[in-house]
């Protein structure tokens, strides 16, 4: 039984603490006190005379984009004369604006060039809108088709509009060209607000809409934009795709209310609407075409809020990854870019994130407008090319080894500082001095008349800018003094097509402008370089052969051309492809490889004219 403790005395304020081992562990504890603040003491003494040591900061080096040199001296010396009023082009785009500042009235002004008589010569047809149903006593104005006259290397053109059944008033806004029925006659597609009209060439110079018959007007409440016709399924017949912008109305445009200054009514921007769907159309033969927008996988949905992802302007038809079916690369804007792999069953697979095409470098999305494609570089990579607002740089996207894999190389190529300033709409590739590498052309404008009140680095008018490819020096922007001054006249710049108007090989451009005149460039160049021309007809293959590739191969070098006329902003330039020769007088090699995958390779072609070259049986 254990001992009970003594009692502890009254008076004591504490117990008695008799232990020998709590008095060691004090005297432990005292000692190892002392010993810490020895070392603390040493500690400040050995402070005091070498200093406090500062913090190192440790930088990584980030890899800048490398930009070659860019010699300026060595861009050619090729004049572009404007030629619009002795050509005999009197055309002036209205785009129906009354004050409301409704948003239509500052995005159309698209054009194309296409031989709608198969005379050998492409013809001009300007695309127009119209004054509102709302606005009393308002111009029914048209779009408008001029004639290629030119002889003698004279160029002249002839307005034919009248009674050519393309003469309807409409709020026209682009244009897309191809020969849907094969009987050799190219068709016309005219975008615009209320949906999109499609007129059949019934040959003579004349028209009939068949919209209605052909199934491809899509809804009134449409607003269609860009257009591509090609062969997605490689049946032999052209099918459609149709752009539509944003969901708009005048009461939503009212809605919006937006104002530019806080106090002035202006255009607003599209990410004040709500977004669209596209639609794609599969020509089913005898002039009709099946809505298969919804099943075919174009119709995109964003992820959150479960309406219309796109806001698209832009769109070209392009086999990205060499396989025989051509895939879809739209330009959105405000929102991402789309990128439509064609899957080969009819059916296609949004892969924009995937491929690098959607976004910027730094993951954002941009203002983009026109756009184009082409297997830009020596060894055959694809690099697509995209129109962005002010403030933004031109895209140029480049397939790096993985051919759906892109990176923009703006920077690097010397394109995207000098174009950050100005807002880019038509923008295309094309061999403007014939020396067998592809240069660019933009075609720039503004919104908003008064945008230099509010934004003094900003203006309406804006000039083009043209970027001859100085090879691995890059893209070089071209002066006044290089490329001539009518080039570069400041005005309300959209689209933007090219073709050989006068025969002689080199390729001639026109420029179109919201609410004013277009301006038709003459190309002077006189650099004696040696050129092929191809006109290819399909067999097999639909008669346009769009989405036909050729290689050409002269003194060792591959150019690379896609058969395809929608380029640009809502535009349309001529099927002939064509390659510059430089001073090479020879070609080594010409291959085709038609739409299917069937290749064809030409013997003999001579230079400096166009051949026609027939798919063979």
């Amino acid at each position: 039984m254990p001992s009970t403790p003594p009692p502890v005395p009254p008076d004591s304020e504490e117990p008695i603490v008799s232990d020998d081992a709590a008095i060691t562990r004090g005297l432990k504890m005292s000692l190892v006190l002392l010993v810490i603040l020895a070392v603390m003491g040493g500690g400040v003494v050995l402070l005091l005379r070498v200093g406090v040591r500062k913090p190192v900061t440790k930088v990584t080096a980030l890899a800048a984009p490398q930009v070659a040199e860019r010699p300026a001296a060595a861009v050619p010396q090729i004049k572009f004369t404007d030629i619009t009023a002795s050509a005999g082009i009197t055309f002036k785009h209205f785009n129906g604006a009354t004050g409301e500042k409704l948003l239509p009235e500052t995005m159309g002004g698209g054009v194309a060039f296409f031989d709608y008589d198969g005379d050998g010569l492409p013809d001009l047809l300007f695309i127009n809108s119209t004054s509102w149903p709302w606005t009393p006593g308002g111009a029914q104005t048209t779009a408008a088709l001029y004639h290629n006259e030119t002889k003698n290397g004279v160029v002249h053109f002839s307005d034919v509009t009248r009674g050519s059944g393309l003469d309807v008033p409409f709020f026209g806004m682009g244009v897309a060209t191809g020969d849907y029925d094969n009987d050799g006659r190219p068709d016309v597609l005219i975008t615009g607000v209320g949906g999109a009209r499609l007129f059949h060439n019934d040959g003579a110079g004349h028209f009939s809409e068949t919209t209605a018959l052909a199934g491809v007007g899509g809804d009134a409440k449409d607003w269609s934009t860009a257009a591509v016709w090609f062969d997605y399924d490689n049946d032999g017949r052209l099918d459609l795709f149709v752009a539509n912008y944003v969901r708009w109305s005048r009461e939503l445009d009212a809605e919006v209310g937006y104002k530019i200054d806080g106090t002035h009514r202006a255009y607003g921007p599209p990410m004040n609407f709500q977004g669209a769907y596209s639609r794609l159309y599969h020509n089913e033969g005898g002039g009709r075409f099946t809505d298969v927008s919804a099943t075919s996988g174009v119709q995109v949905r964003n992820a959150a809020t479960g309406v219309p992802a796109g806001k698209s302007l832009g769109v070209t038809a392009v086999d990205l990854n060499h396989d025989g079916y051509p895939d879809l690369v739209v330009a959105n804007d405000t929102v991402q870019n789309f990128v439509f792999e064609n899957t080969k069953d009819g059916k296609f697979r949004e892969i924009g994130g995937l491929t690098g095409l959607a976004f910027d470098g730094a993951g954002n999305t941009r203002g983009a407008m026109g756009i184009d494609a082409a297997r830009f570089t020596g060894d055959g990579k694809m690099a697509v090319t995209i129109g962005n607002f002010a403030n933004e740089m031109t895209a140029f996207y480049v397939a790096k080894e993985d051919p759906l894999l892109f990176t923009d190389d703006a920077i690097a190529w010397g394109i995207g500082p000098a174009s950050r300033l100005l807002l880019k709409f038509g923008i295309f590739f094309f061999d403007y001095d014939l020396d067998g590498r592809l240069d660019v052309l933009t075609c720039n404008g503004h919104l908003e008349e008064e945008i230099s009140k509010v934004q003094a680095s900003q203006s309406y008018r804006q000039p083009a800018q043209l970027f001859w490819n100085a090879g691995d020096g890059g893209l070089v922007s071209a002066t006044a003094e290089r490329a001539g001054a009518d080039l570069f006249q400041s005005r309300v710049g959209r689209g933007s097509a090219y073709a050989d108007i006068d025969g002689d090989g080199d390729l001639d451009v026109v420029l179109t402008q919201v609410g004013g005149p277009p301006m038709l460039l003459r190309n002077e160049q006189t650099t004696g370089h040696h050129f092929v021309r191809l006109k290819l007809e399909g067999s097999k293959s639909n008669r346009d052969a769009i989405g036909a590739s050729v290689e050409l191969v002269s003194g060792g070098a591959k150019q690379w051309r896609q058969v395809t006329s929608t380029r640009s902003y809502l535009s349309s330039s001529e099927l002939p492809v064509t390659f510059g020769l430089g001073s090479t007088n020879r070609v080594d090699s010409i291959e085709i490889t038609w739409p299917g995958g069937k290749h064809q390779k030409l013997d003999s072609v001579p230079l400096d004219r166009l051949t026609v070259v027939r798919e063979s049986p």
